[in-house]
Order: structure tokens, then sequence, then C-alpha cells
């Protein structure tokens, strides 16, 4: 089956393989990626009417908010970009304009698009590419004409015919990598460009770089290179002929507009107390900025208009001291999906640095396989790291899942130093953890200093 077109149930279980816990947000937005699907074949005078459910995830930092929205965005292979609201709070001076977000969707969509279009001409390019090589290494010898009475068609010596193969057979085995060949390689020439672009043009989706490559001339340069680097000038060249900009382009606009997903994280840095003055404010207008936005409206790109109306908001944020239902009323009506997210005790940080398809421990051991060490934890050593994992986010900061990063670091510190060259194999056990980490945790400055 499709991927993009899982069953609620089946996008859950994908979820499963890297977040620990977290049903009920991993089932809102299962049924948020099932309803695009059904919108999509919904009777044509229906669709444009069934807007996508919008979701506010609310929960502490490092429970998994993020990582849902990025695992829904490549479940679905939809354009994916995650911005945090706070950069738009002070817009006019330093903050960016809001409407960023949707060009930087777009600017991913091409990318991701371009990217599926190179995979598909990339066997072409690369026979297209050795012919190329072929012909700069061995200059073609005069074609012998027929003689008069003769029906047959000019052909290639069949010597030169010979040593073109064996010079095939060379490149496709690499054999010829360093040998040095002349190739006329283009340099474009803006140097205008820097000098008389207006600031901030990018932010109305005006690429000045783009223009002036177009309209100044292309200037070629006759360049000795090795054949390794020919290779990649040559291949870039020809797949570049190969795929239609056009089509990628059209084809980036429908994911943006049909399926692309926004992250917007720290929506609660945009709420602010009931104030009249200072940054609150500024907060508040950017809630009436993000409103027009998410309720759909036309933005203009430098590939044209995009419109947002079936575009998947994701926001989220601790909201410690506040709730989403302090943004406006208007905004909170486009985010009808609430969520809240749990806090993460020992048995979920457990869970979590073993279970994952890419847990902590499993990376950790792959690097140290690098040095061909084999790393290994026992069940109390994994145990007693979650155990102090919990206990410095409840004396300290709480940060979730990330708690584990630096105590994982902290505890292998000195093995990733000096990794052992005689013993090819190293055991983490409980009384290893307490040792390395106990004193730390003890002291409470320490503790806050390094973990």
């Amino acid at each position: 089956m499709n991927k993009k077109y899982l069953m609620p149930k089946e996008i859950v279980a994908h979820l499963d393989k890297y977040i620990i816990g977290q049903e009920d947000a991993k089932k809102s937005v299962a049924i948020a990626l099932r309803n695009r699907w059904r919108r999509q074949n919904a009777p044509e005078n229906i669709r444009k009417e069934i807007m996508p459910n919008n979701i506010i995830m609310m929960g502490p930092t490092g429970v998994g908010k993020t990582e849902i929205a990025r695992r829904l965005a490549d479940l679905a292979a939809a354009p994916f970009i995650k911005v945090e609201a706070s950069k738009f709070t002070e817009v006019g001076y330093v903050g960016r304009d809001v409407e960023a977000m949707v060009r930087d969707l777009a600017e991913i969509s091409v990318g991701m698009v371009k990217k599926e279009m190179s995979e598909l001409h990339h066997k072409k390019a690369k026979e297209i590419t050795l012919e190329r090589l072929l012909d700069l290494l061995l200059m073609p010898t005069p074609i012998k004409q027929p003689k008069k009475g003769e029906k047959d068609l000019g052909k290639l010596p069949e010597s030169f015919a010979r040593t073109r193969d064996k010079f095939k057979k060379k490149l496709e085995d690499g054999k010829l990598e360093e040998r040095e060949i002349e190739l006329q390689t283009t340099q474009s020439q803006n140097p205008v460009v820097e000098i008389f672009s207006p600031m901030g043009m990018e932010e109305l989706g005006v690429n000045f770089q783009e223009m002036f490559s177009d309209i100044m001339p292309k200037k070629t340069k006759l360049r000795k290179v090795p054949i390794k680097e020919a290779r990649k000038i040559l291949f870039n060249e020809e797949l570049g002929k190969l795929i239609n900009m056009d089509d990628v382009i059209a084809e980036a606009m429908y994911r943006v507009q049909e399926s692309g997903i926004v992250f917007i994280d720290e929506i609660d840095k945009i709420v602010g107390d009931i104030s009249k003055t200072g940054p609150d404010v500024s907060r508040e207008g950017v809630q009436r900025d993000i409103l027009p936005i998410v309720e759909g409206c036309s933005v203009s790109t430098k590939y044209g208009m995009i419109r947002t109306d079936h575009i998947l908001f994701i926001a989220a944020g601790a909201f410690h001291t506040t709730s989403p239902s302090d943004l406006i009323p208007e905004l909170q009506g486009r985010f009808p999906i609430r969520v809240e997210l749990d806090s993460l005790d020992a048995k979920d940080l457990e869970r979590i640095l073993v279970e994952p398809e890419a847990s902590l421990v499993k990376q950790y051991q792959a690097l140290m396989a690098t040095e061909n060490v084999t790393l290994i934890f026992d069940k109390d050593a994994i145990k007693k790291i979650a155990f102090y994992a919990e206990l410095v986010n409840k004396d300290t900061e709480n940060i979730g899942a990330r708690r584990l990063h630096t105590v994982l670091t902290t505890l292998l510190e000195d093995l990733l130093f000096a990794p052992p060259v005689r013993k090819k194999k190293a055991v983490i056990t409980a009384k290893m953890v307490e040792k390395q980490l106990a004193e730390i945790i003890e002291d409470e400055d320490l503790s806050r200093y390094i973990l």
C-alpha cells in the first residue's frame, strides 16, 4: 500500500516505532492525515469546502511534539516546515514576515520534487555523462565515406570502436579517475547582485540572484580537471537538461497546497497577558498576522501564488502559564483539535532509550562500532540512566527526553574520548552509571551546569 494512503491505525503503528506513548496525539494526527486522502477523493462540489483539522499540541518540551509532526510529514511524503512563532514577535524590526513560512515551504517542496526527478533521470544522465567523457578522452576519427557504388553508410573504423569500448570499461571500473581532461565550464556573471538587491525583496518572492543570472551573459572557461571532477560537472549539466523545471514547479506547488504541513512551535510565546502596552501588543499582532494564513489566503512566491486553505497547521507549546484559550478567539477557532501530551516518567525514558528504531542507545552503539568497539548496556544500567534523567528533570528544568542526551554524553565521555584499543567490548553497568553520575546529581549547582 502507498504510504500516503495508510489507514489511521497503520499511521499510529508507524509512529510507535519512533515515539513512545502520547497515544492521543498520535491518534489525532493520524486522523488529520487520513482526512486529506478522504477530501481528495470526495465529490468535487464539496472538496473545496472541507478544511483541514488543524491541531494544537500542549505539553512540556521534549515529550515528542516536534517528532510527531516530523514523522507524520515523512510518512505522507509531504512538504514540511517547522517555524518558531517567537521569530515573528517583532515584525518590522527584527522579526520575520509570517508569510515567509509559506515561501519557505514552497522552496522545500521544489527541492523535494527536484530530488525525486533527479532520481528518476539519474540512470540516463549517468549514461550520457559516460559518452561525453569518452568524447573528451578520444577525439573521434573521421568516419569513412562509402566508395562510389557502395550502399552502406559511413561507419567509424573498427579499431576506433574497439578503443572506445576499452576506455568505456576503464571509466566504468574507475581506473581513469585521476587522468586530466580539458573541459568547458560555465561561470555565471552577476557581481552586481549584492550591491543593488533591495533588502527584504526575498520576502516578496523576488530572487534577484536568478534574475541577474538570466540577464547577464554566461562566461565559459576551458579548464583541465581530473575525470572524477569532470564526471560530476557533466552529470549535473545533463541532469539539468533532463529535468523540466516547469513540471517540477507545477508539481511542487500542487503538493504545498494539497498536502503541505506547517508546524508552528512555541505558539504559547505569542500569548500575552491582558495588557495594552509593551510586548503583548506585538504578540497579539503576530496572532492577527498568522490568522489569515491559517484561515486561507493567497501568498505571493517567486513560483507563483499559493493558496493556504488546505495546508495542515500543527501548533505546539508548553503553555506553562497560559492556555490555548488565551489566543485570540478567531485563531482558536482555526485550531479545532487540541491534544495534551503527557510528561515523561522514568519508565517512559527507559523505553525511549532502547525501543525506537533510532534510539539513543542504538546511536551510541553505532558510533562505537566505527571504532570496532561493541558497546553493551545491561538492563539495570538503562533503568539507572532513566532514573537519573527523571531526577534531574524534576530538580532543574524539565526538558523531557532531551535530558537523556546530556546524561548519556556525560556518562560515556571517557569512552568516547579514548576508545579501548585492546578490549573490543565495553559494558555499561548500573554501578558505572552511579559512580559517574551520582556525585554530579547530588551537587545541585554542578548538576545544573553539566546536566
